[in-house]
């Protein structure tokens, strides 16, 4: 890690391409920042636990069951209890518990053998652990690019976003997330090693964890193009060799299990409705929901892809590090060309932090003009934030 000595005065607001290897800025008191960035992001979060918990309650629901035993959570708790092998027949086929991940079922599983926890409270210190440590690590990869000011801001809007609630459940997005941050600033500060096995445990946690290793690759890519391949460190070839072993080892794992070791993870999620099909099925069902009209939560997935969509374009202009836009990139990718579980798209896009630092920046230069306007957003944004998030927990009874 660079002292902070070391470390030129901010630069976060200086234009054009940001080099990975030197910081831009921010390295006068990190800790202070990171203890503020972070106070804030529990703050957002405890806030939208609390509004969450007022609804509940009116509705006549316990909070935390809700919180720890929705949806997806049920699946990777029996995981973490039993292991896997359990299918279930719908109306709409068999569905396997082999389409989820093990990283967080194992970690669940851990936390009940060594403390006196259910699944559901395991699951939930999981998840709120992992967000804290992704909250960190997305303050590190702003603080060394755009200095204390925008790390700060790109952390709390992080956890104001309209789906951030999920990062308060027992869902996999927070250790994804967590693993996939350190990650990428382990590539932007050259540990090699580090970002690979990072990449390697974030593949693991799940599905789309392949944009982490992609991002890695894509950063090794490039640092070997840039030496002509000389000179390079064996650390970057194990690192790259590391960053998509997870993802792939547990694909093939499947696989082999199913009899298919390259389709067979695949024919898995089809059966859950779930697979690539460039958009088709995306552009089908929005035709759809335009034209027929649908409950909230689809027109709000539907805008908030488009805007991940936009503010990937600007992360583009802006000319931020490779990995970074690799990273979200992939991500974005794998939400558009995705086809099931609609509703689902804007929790695909959680870990695809970078694609607000053009919004925390510009958040930023406001604050700095405009004290007031800046409140306003951000008063907009968490109000948006904790409402909405208790009506996809307690009352929109849809899939995450």
């Amino acid at each position: 890690m660079t002292h902070a000595s070391t470390v030129p005065a901010p630069a976060a607001e200086r234009p054009g391409h940001h080099d990975p290897v030197r910081p831009a800025g921010g390295g006068r008191r990190p800790a202070a920042t990171a203890l503020t960035a972070l106070g804030l992001f529990l703050a957002a979060r405890l806030s939208g636990v609390l509004v969450l918990a007022v609804v509940a309650r009116a509705a006549g629901k316990n909070p935390l069951l809700l919180l720890g035993r929705s949806w997806d959570s049920v699946w990777y708790l029996r995981i973490a209890a039993h292991g896997y092998g359990f299918t279930q027949q719908t109306r709409t086929g068999v569905h396997s518990d082999l389409a989820f991940f093990p990283l967080y079922p194992g970690m669940v599983h851990a936390v009940t053998t060594v403390f006196p926890l259910g699944g559901g409270a395991a699951g939930l210190l999981v998840s709120w652990t992992a967000a804290a440590v992704a909250a960190c690590g997305i303050h590190r990869i702003g603080l060394r690019l755009y200095g204390p000011a925008v790390a700060v801001v790109l952390v709390l809007l992080w956890g104001l976003l309209p789906h951030s609630v999920v990062l308060s459940m027992a869902y996999t997005e927070p250790v994804m997330t967590a693993f996939a941050a350190w990650s990428l600033y382990a590539v932007l500060t050259r540990r090699w090693v580090w970002a690979g096995t990072l990449a390697a445990l974030a593949g693991l946690a799940r599905p789309n964890g392949v944009a982490v290793a992609a991002a890695v690759l894509a950063a090794a890519g490039l640092e070997v193009w840039r030496r002509r391949g000389r000179g390079v460190s064996h650390r970057l070839w194990t690192g790259a060799a590391l960053a998509p072993l997870g993802w792939s080892g547990y694909v093939v794992w499947v696989g082999r299990r199913r009899g298919d070791p390259l389709g067979g993870y695949f024919t898995v999620q089809r059966l859950w409705g779930s697979r690539f099909d460039f958009g088709r099925g995306a552009l089908s069902f929005t035709e759809h929901m335009l034209l027929h009209g649908t409950r909230l939560l689809f027109p709000m997935a539907l805008v908030i892809v488009g805007v991940s969509t936009v503010l990937f374009a600007l992360l583009v202009v802006d000319r931020a590090p490779l990995p970074l836009v690799v990273h979200s990139g992939v991500l974005l990718l794998i939400a558009l060309g995705g086809s099931g579980f609609f509703e689902s798209k804007p929790r695909f896009l959680l870990p695809a932090f970078p694609l607000l630092i053009v919004v925390a920046r510009a958040l930023v230069r406001t604050a700095r003009a405009r004290p007031w306007h800046a409140a306003v957003v951000a008063g907009a944004l968490a109000g948006l934030s904790f409402v909405y998030g208790a009506y996809l927990v307690v009352l929109a009874r849809s899939p995450l």
